[in-house]
Formats: structure tokens, C-alpha cells, sequence
């Protein structure tokens, strides 16, 4: 037992918030997630950074704020949107062991956190990630954004073979090979960037671990549902030719 909490105490996580016009939430869901990080039982170093990329609202100030008051909280400013783009250029600067993010929605329980952590720390796998497709997860959201997903989840398996389950939860952990050997791979900026991340790792024998969740729709999601559907077909056959491409 001791042998493992000095383990622990060695792998420094690092918490990633992208967030983009959230003036809303920010302050609520980083101080919800930093009292849960202190009382439960995370016995990891950790640190925040909020990646604001392009808000035009005080996302920025609040942020700044966070910092001030609390010194496990960092942030980055871009100018440019993108959670793929802000997510690359984090992870890309980041020294910590594990890098992970979440949505500041906080639509993912935040207790399937330490789990997710012990995922890449303890059990010998390179990314993990949340999954709303397990049978053990508990989901509320439409029944739109339900037909969606698993039409989404078809389209992967039938060009692109994939095994996972869930390719765009926003909870995700993963570790330096990854980051270092993958990350640059990927080449979407937006929110085809959490599939391809996914597919990349399948492709180049990374080993990937889903874990159950639960999770509640976000009524006030900015995702346009219907353009972000159009890009996702774009990038699937984008990828498809690559891997061809690859094979000659």
C-alpha cells in the first residue's frame, strides 16, 4: 500500500478546461472540480489550465481570477478557436505525466476521475476514456443526439474498423507516448480531434481502455449538431484514403 501512494505521489497529472465563451460556468464547474480534486481520494499532484481559445466574453477575466486565487490553476490564451487546436497546443507545452480533459460542462460525473487517471497510471494503458455506449453507463440526453452517436459509431466501424465504443466523449487521459508519438499526427482542430486521436491510437497499437460513466446532456451545448455531422463524414474519408495511402 505504501509502495503505491509513493507511486502516486511522483505522477503529476495535468487537468485541461477548453472552454470558449463560458462566463457562465467557468468559475462554478473550475471551483466544483478543484474542491473534488482536494477532498476525495486523488493522490496524484495535479494542477488546472483553462484554455481559453477565443472567447469574447470574460471567459478570459474569469480565468485570470482563478489563477489568482488558486495556485493549482494555470491558464493558456488563444486566439483562435478549435478544441482540437486548444487541446495539441497544451498538451504540446505540458511536462506532466498524464494529460486529461474534460468538458467545463462537467456533464461526466466527476466521480469516473479517478478512475480514469488509474487507467493510464496503474494499469499499462496509453489513453483512456469515458464511454456512454457501455452497457454499465448511465446517460441522459436526447433521443437526436442518441441516434446520432450510434450512427456516428457505425460509420467509424464500417471504414475505418474501429473497436471502441464511444469516439467523442469529452473525458479523456493519456500519457507522454502518446503525446509525443501521436498527437502530432492529428491533424483536425476542432471536434473531429477526439476521434482521430482515438483512431490514430487503434491504428499504431496503443492501448486504449473505455470506462463507464455517467453523464447528462448539456442542454446549452454551442456544437452545431448538423455542420459538425458534415465535417465528421469529411474527416472519416479523409482518414479512410490515408490509411490506403499508407498500405501502398
Amino acid at each position: 500500500m505504501i509502495n503505491k501512494m509513493l507511486i502516486k505521489d511522483k505522477i503529476n497529472i495535468e487537468v485541461d478546461l477548453p472552454v470558449f465563451n463560458e462566463q457562465d460556468c467557468l468559475q462554478k464547474n473550475a471551483e466544483r472540480l478543484i474542491d473534488f480534486l482536494k477532498s476525495s481520494d486523488f493522490n496524484y499532484s495535479w494542477r488546472i489550465v483553462i484554455i481559453d481559445n477565443g472567447s469574447t466574453d470574460n471567459t478570459l477575466a474569469i480565468a485570470e481570477q482563478l489563477k489568482e486565487r488558486y495556485p493549482e490553476v494555470d491558464y493558456l490564451k488563444l486566439t483562435q478557436k478549435g478544441r482540437g487546436r486548444a487541446l495539441c497546443q497544451a498538451w504540446l507545452k505540458s511536462q506532466a505525466d498524464i494529460v486529461s480533459y474534460m468538458d467545463i460542462d462537467l456533464a461526466t460525473d466527476l466521480a469516473a476521475f479517478p478512475a480514469l487517471i488509474d487507467v493510464v497510471a496503474n494499469q499499462g494503458f496509453d489513453l483512456a476514456t469515458g464511454s456512454r455506449m457501455m452497457k454499465e453507463s448511465k446517460v441522459k440526453r436526447s433521443f437526436k443526439r442518441e441516434v446520432l452517436s450510434r450512427g456516428y459509431i457505425f460509420l467509424l466501424r464500417h471504414f475505418l474498423h474501429v473497436n471502441f465504443l464511444d469516439a467523442q466523449c469529452g473525458f479523456k487521459a493519456l500519457n507522454r507516448k502518446v503525446i509525443e508519438n501521436i498527437l502530432p499526427q492529428v491533424l483536425d482542430q476542432q471536434w473531429f480531434f477526439d476521434s482521430e486521436l482515438l483512431i490514430k491510437c487503434q491504428r499504431y497499437g496503443y492501448r486504449i481502455k473505455e470506462i463507464p460513466i455517467q453523464w447528462t446532456e448539456d442542454k446549452g451545448s454551442k456544437v452545431e449538431i448538423f455542420k459538425t455531422v458534415g465535417n465528421y463524414i469529411f474527416s472519416v474519408l479523409r482518414l479512410k484514403k490515408e490509411f490506403k495511402n499508407y498500405e501502398k
